[in-house]
């Protein structure tokens, strides 16, 4: 499977963003649910006013039961449910939200 041009630009970007310290969290509501997501967000400038460019958000619940990885032995396949749910570990502590870490 070969990753789009656009994906890497974006993943280069995220990239330096985060290297820079521009790099955000950000709470937003979907657009078509009204529910809160947690967004990563570059940091611009345009003139005096910051521009915050979402690249993705954060999984709700689990996120190994959010995605499908590839298939190590089928280069342009990937896991079923089944085994990516034998190959996943089970969440951690922090993975369900019952880490004291970053709370105001």
């Amino acid at each position: 499977m070969t990753i789009p041009n656009h994906a890497r630009t974006n993943f280069q970007t995220l990239l330096r963003a985060a290297a820079d310290g521009n790099l955000v969290l950000m709470e937003c509501l979907d657009s078509r649910t009204s529910e809160p997501r947690y967004v990563l967000c570059a940091v611009g400038q345009d003139g005096t006013d910051r521009v915050f460019t979402p690249f993705g958000h954060l999984s709700d619940g689990n996120p190994y039961d959010a995605y499908l990885p590839p298939d190590p032995d089928n280069p342009r396949g990937f896991l079923t449910p089944g085994q990516a749910r034998s190959e996943s570990r089970s969440p951690a502590a922090d993975d369900r939200g019952e880490s004291n870490a970053d709370q105001a």
